[in-house]
């Protein structure tokens, strides 16, 4: 059963960490007494000489234990005081070891890369006991003189005969008590080979050991110098007093996950700047946990639905099957999905239903939302309205597209005051998904029209045009137009004017991009998105130029009703994140988009867009119901320019075939057993054949084996759409660094 979980507000076990309490008063000690330790006892056995059929008795032996790797602590319960305490500190002090990308190192335990050759446990168990009992058989026999004297020939051939007469007859006691002894281990060894009892030892008896002891004893403290509890990083640095006045907070339960994971990313900043040494120290002194606050001033998300571990930046999504086709290291380890792994992107596919959203999005969500408390990261978080990612209190900004509830407007030039910067992003919102079908191939012709309308609105009025402003320039309204080379006249910006002259003789060719940029402008110039799209500074909006910040963004598009415009927003945010997360002069943040959904935004910008978020600390993760929804000759580049990819159950064949050739092959061995009939000709023989196939049922037979090694599919799209189980998914990741796994089934509800 695990153990790391929390329980949060709703009583649910789901994180590692307790949250921060304030205990009602100082720590009592609680004394510790130690058990007065018994002397032992000393038997002394008979000095009578033995006879063979009635030796004395055995002296006991006491078997030695076995030691292994140990299991992480159990979580102390959540509440203040001690048990904070103890919860907090036993989570900090848990070893988080190195691992492969993707395994979650919470309390993780390597195991070896080759699988040993496992004996089927009820043929181990009755193997074991059958070597018990006809060695307990053969001592039982030789012990009551069944057998004679025969087993007791070399020590009568190795000892004088004057050691059994006179005085000397304690000595042959001595003598045969060891003979004895080295007998019964003899058969000892001999059957515990055969019945294979080291190997029942390590399947079953010392890790039953193990638990018991853990229940009844308590690990030691690392040394200060070693125990993260004690921030030793601090003391070595020279701030002792900060050190102290953290480590009190964390035995006092007055921290948590983020708090650490927070003061550690400061820290992280006061080494690459040694000034800022004094500045740090005064501020944690005077406000302790709560030092070094996130701007909302908040210290943790109200709910928690999954297991997360800060320190590692770690998510648990789920366990990893016990199943042959998964590498034997990663069968029953948990699988979690970091910064490091979503540098490289994520898509995942799977049909409605098949569990991305609950099982992948929310937890991922979560997860980020917990790190950019912590200054480490900026999340933008995209999904329909309705979809709740996330609660609206766990967001410091919540963007709701077309409903009137909304607290902040969406800022559709991305925050950038270059024409031409703003025309290329919003050609590929408002035309991405048709750019094949254009002159040219792409949307250059599109962006550069509207460049021609861009550039001389800012310069007339100071900021771009708003969306039905936008629309009557892109229809060639003459009134619009007109206004327009009047302020420019009046300002004298002659090269503008003969960007404005050049568009309007454009706009008299046939097949001018201008209308269509019109009638998809016209998606956004609806009575429900009045109010949105501000771009005369009346409102509230947010613009995607923040990624510098540790901030949490959700955009809820409007689906209802208005399915092409939110298929267009999404274009919007997806180009306008990949252009803000390059441009960033401060790349030390994590910067994350999050597209529940990406049907239709797929586009060869956006791919381009996604391969450069790599190098710029930043990712996406994308989700889709088929592959259908991705251009065809853009499928097999959209799975080779992420870095992780994930099929749920439920995927098509072709979906699979996808899949399957991404993931590519791998050496296995097979083994090709033949079983052929035994004719013989001697009376006797075919008596016994007989005999086995009246008992049996099957003819005597020989088996034959050939063992060869072939190069299969590491998973085949019959596999990927048949074979995979409900609420599981095969998950590959690979790392910024370039390390990778290859394709794991993973139990999403484990």
């Amino acid at each position: 059963m695990d153990t790391e979980g929390t329980r949060d507000s709703r009583d649910t076990r789901s994180n590692p960490v307790p949250r921060p309490a304030t205990p009602a008063g100082p720590p009592k000690p609680t004394p510790s007494s130690t058990p007065p330790s018994a002397p032992p006892a000393h038997t002394t056995p008979s000095s009578a000489p033995p006879r063979p059929s009635a030796p004395p008795d055995r002296p006991a032996a006491d078997p030695s234990a076995h030691t292994g790797h140990t299991e992480p602590p159990a979580a102390a319960p959540r509440s203040g005081g001690r048990a904070a305490e103890s919860s907090f500190v036993g989570w900090l002090r848990t070893p988080r070891a190195a691992a492969e990308p993707g395994i979650w190192r919470y309390g993780h335990r390597v195991r070896p890369p080759e699988e040993p050759e496992r004996i089927p446990g009820r043929q181990l168990i009755s193997g074991g006991l059958i070597a018990l009992l006809i060695g307990w058989l053969i001592w039982s026999l030789a012990w009551n003189g069944y057998l004679g004297e025969y087993w007791l020939w070399p020590l009568y051939l190795l000892t004088p005969e004057s050691w059994t007469k006179g005085d000397s007859k304690m000595t042959f006691v001595v003598a045969w008590y060891i003979y004895v002894t080295l007998f019964a281990l003899t058969l000892v060894v001999i059957f515990a080979r055969i019945g294979r009892w080291a190997e029942i030892w390590r399947r079953y008896a010392a890790p039953l050991l193990r638990r018991v002891g853990e229940a009844t004893t308590t690990a030691a403290p690392p040394q200060p110098c070693e125990d993260p509890a004690e921030w030793p990083e601090l003391r070595v640095a020279g701030a002792p007093d900060a050190a102290e006045r953290l480590a009190a907070d964390a035995r006092s339960g007055l921290m948590n996950d983020v708090d650490r994971a927070r003061i550690d990313r400061a820290w992280q900043s006061v080494r690459a700047q040694p000034g800022r040494l004094a500045a740090f120290t005064d501020t944690v002194l005077r406000q302790g946990a709560a030092a070094c606050g996130h701007p909302s001033g908040a210290r943790d998300l109200p709910v928690r639905t999954a297991r997360h571990d800060l320190l590692a930046q770690q998510v648990r999504i789920g366990t990893a099957a016990d199943d042959l086709r998964n590498p034997y290291q990663h069968r029953g380890a948990g699988l979690a999905l970091e910064p490091a792994l979503l540098g490289t992107s994520l898509l995942a596919v799977g049909p409605p239903g098949s569990g991305k959203t609950n099982n992948l999005v929310r937890p991922v969500v979560e997860s980020l939302c917990l790190q950019a408390l912590a200054g480490q990261v900026a999340l933008v978080a995209v999904g329909a309205s309705g979809s709740q990612l996330a609660p609206d209190n766990a967001f410091d900004v919540v963007v709701k597209i077309g409903r009137p509830d909304s607290t902040h407007d969406f800022d559709l030039y991305g925050g950038t005051t270059d024409p031409d910067e703003a025309a290329g992003v919003l050609a590929e919102a408002l035309l991405g998904d048709m750019a094949a079908t254009l002159p040219g191939g792409d949307s250059r012709r599109a962006a550069t029209a509207l460049a021609q309308l861009l550039g001389p609105y800012r310069a007339a009025h100071g900021r771009f045009p708003s969306v039905p402003e936008l629309r009557e320039l892109l229809d060639g309204s003459a009134t619009a137009l007109g206004a327009l080379r009047a302020e420019l006249d009046a300002s004298g910006q002659q090269p503008l004017l003969r960007e404005l002259d050049a568009r309007e003789r454009q706009s008299q060719r046939a097949g001018d991009v201008a209308a269509l940029l019109a009638d998809r402008i016209a998606l956004l110039d609806r009575p429900s998105f009045a109010g949105f799209f501000d771009t005369a500074g009346q409102s509230r909006q947010f613009s995607l130029r923040a990624l510098d910040h540790p901030i949490r963004v959700r955009i809820d598009l409007p689906e209802r009703g208005h399915a092409e415009a939110s298929r267009m927003l999404a274009r919007l945010v997806l180009a306008q994140f990949t252009e803000c997360a390059v441009a960033r002069g401060d790349r030390s943040l994590f910067a994350c988009l999050v597209l529940d959904d990406a049907s239709h935004t797929i586009t060869p910008e956006a791919l381009r867009g996604i391969q450069r978020l790599r190098s710029a600390n930043a990712g996406a993760l994308l989700t889709l119901r088929a592959l259908d929804d991705v251009p065809e000759s853009l499928r097999s580049a959209l799975l080779g320019a992420v870095g992780c990819r994930m099929a749920f159950a439920g995927l098509t064949t072709w979906d699979g075939a996808r899949f399957a050739e991404v993931w590519g092959k791998e050496w296995v061995e097979t083994r090709d057993v033949t079983n052929r009939q035994i004719i013989s000709d001697e009376p006797f023989t075919k008596v016994m054949h007989f005999i086995r196939k009246l008992v049996t049922g099957r003819a005597a037979t020989a088996e034959s084996v050939t063992v060869r090694k072939v190069e299969r599919e590491r998973w085949s799209a019959s596999e990927l759409a048949h074979s995979v189980p409900t609420g599981c998914a095969v998950l590959s990741v690979t790392s910024v660094r370039g390390g990778g796994t290859p394709p794991v089934l993973v139990d999403l509800r484990g």
